[in-house]
């Protein structure tokens, strides 16, 4: 269970000790508060964030290769296999190869695993209404347009290096 304390401690950090600190280090920071308030309410329910991570993707495009969901989550494949092996102790999802194609283990939820979907989305728009409370919706867009073009920005200058000849540039 994570420590309440931390959030508060987090927030005189920020405003007592390093209040003109790079943007990265907040934007990490500001993420990580939100996913300890995620946290709290997904263990009232037995998930943890870690599953929460596969599901979310899951629900969006079901019958992924441990490998996919891999990529889509961020995360090495090993953390994906070990994750996917409790959920599907859990009764969460299920894998299965394709017919056809014996290689590639595909995960699929269970109806157990999908009918959570309405369980807990509701948790994670808690915490964002939380965590944008008393800030102007035009403040929110802003934010949120201006977050965006920062992972245009990096994608873009990520390109950009591993184009032929870019360390030259």
């Amino acid at each position: 269970m994570p420590d309440p304390r931390a959030t508060q401690h987090l927030l005189r950090h920020w405003r007592e000790a390093v209040p003109q600190d790079r943007l990265a280090h907040l934007v990490r920071d500001v993420a990580r508060a939100q996913m300890r308030a995620l946290q709290v309410r997904l263990t009232a329910h037995g998930v943890s964030f870690g599953h929460w991570t596969f599901l979310r993707i899951l629900w969006i495009q079901d019958g992924l290769t441990q490998r996919e969901l891999s990529d889509l989550a961020g995360v090495m494949e090993p953390t994906t296999f070990s994750a996917v092996r409790a959920m599907e102790g859990m009764g969460l999802i299920e894998r299965r190869q394709l017919e056809g194609n014996r290689k590639n283990v595909h995960v699929f939820l269970t109806p157990q695993g999908r009918a959570l979907e309405k369980l807990l989305v509701p948790l994670a728009e808690d915490v964002n209404r939380a965590s944008v409370r008393g800030i102007p919706e035009r403040s929110v867009a802003i934010v949120r347009k201006s977050l965006l073009k920062m992972i245009e920005n990096l994608a873009d200058e990520e390109a950009s290096q591993s184009e032929p000849g870019a360390a030259l540039k």
